[in-house]
């Protein structure tokens, strides 16, 4: 199953796309979408949604895992990242992929067994799980792949297996 990952942002979204095969997972391609600082809202979001639907007719996913919003201390930052998070979560619908959100502590539970690991455990598992040599950069596309191991960790267990049935 290929599976895209999406840490929703508007100065940076970052995205990881996986191959998953039952316990076997392999980093297709990461990176991420940029606004420059400074350019209106309005056309930042149309640049996410732009570039968003790019990516997903050259990555061809099976699947997209996005992160549900989490509002710590910054109230108003929350509410552009989920301006942009809309948009985002529209060009998946139109391009007709399953979406699958998951809440940060449910990232963590899955990619390193701990609901409440730091961000550092996460890469660091990130890193361990897919063979690779050093944590990938920027952070929101480590954070990205991380919702991607996810969802395939998560989809591929004999529970998702036997409500599929």
């Amino acid at each position: 199953m290929r599976i895209l990952g999406i840490d929703p942002g508007y100065g940076i979204t970052g995205f990881g796309i996986v191959e998953a095969e039952r316990n076997d997972f392999r980093l297709l391609q990461y990176g991420a979408i940029t606004t420059p600082p400074g350019t209106d809202f309005p056309l930042r979001l149309q640049m996410i949604y732009n570039d968003m639907t790019q990516l997903l007719q050259v990555a061809k996913p099976e699947a997209v895992a996005i992160e549900e919003l989490f509002f710590g201390q910054n109230v108003t930052t929350g509410i552009g990242v989920a301006q942009s998070r809309g948009v985002i979560l529209l060009a998946i619908q139109q391009a007709g992929v399953p979406i699958y959100q998951y809440k940060p502590m449910q990232v963590k539970q899955a990619v390193v067994g701990y609901g409440n690991a730091t961000k550092h455990q996460v890469q660091d598992m990130t890193k361990r799980l897919l063979h690779l040599e050093k944590v990938p950069k920027p952070d929101d596309a480590a954070d990205a792949i991380a919702i991607a191991l996810c969802h395939a960790r998560s989809s591929t267990s004999l529970l998702a297996r036997l409500n599929a049935k």
